[in-house]
């Protein structure tokens, strides 16, 4: 068991389908991330929560933990809910390292991606 964690943090839907993508990306991550766990957490109206998830992987000796937020945009669950949701996790779990990156649609990296495909969609 890795001691490093990555968790793509979504916001949840009611349709199992939604998270269909999200799973091809958490998939594509571990294809080129050996010896991370990597998995997906939910805001809401899905399973894993974040904290559930968490929980787990601290249940299985993972003491670093990077969470990804896939949003397009920092919004009220980004800006909010998970700073909130990380400080209980760092509460909950002290010997655990938490590392919080930006939403993934405001790194220029993905923008310059959504742009090309945008681009190629003429």
């Amino acid at each position: 068991m890795s001691t490093q964690a990555l968790i793509l943090f979504a916001h949840g839907a009611r349709a199992a389908s939604w998270a269909a993508p999200f799973e091809r990306l958490r998939d594509l991550v571990a294809a080129r991330t050996p010896g991370v766990d990597v998995s997906l957490a939910f805001l809401e109206l899905m399973e894993p929560r974040l904290p559930e998830r968490a929980a787990a992987l601290v249940a299985q000796g993972v003491t670093q933990l990077t969470v990804v937020p896939v949003f397009l945009g920092q919004g009220g669950h980004v800006l909010r809910d998970l700073p909130l949701m990380i400080d209980e996790l760092r509460a909950a779990h002290p010997g655990l390292t938490v590392k919080v990156v930006e939403a993934a649609g405001e790194n220029d990296a993905v923008l310059r991606a959504l742009a090309d495909y945008c681009v190629g969609a003429l």
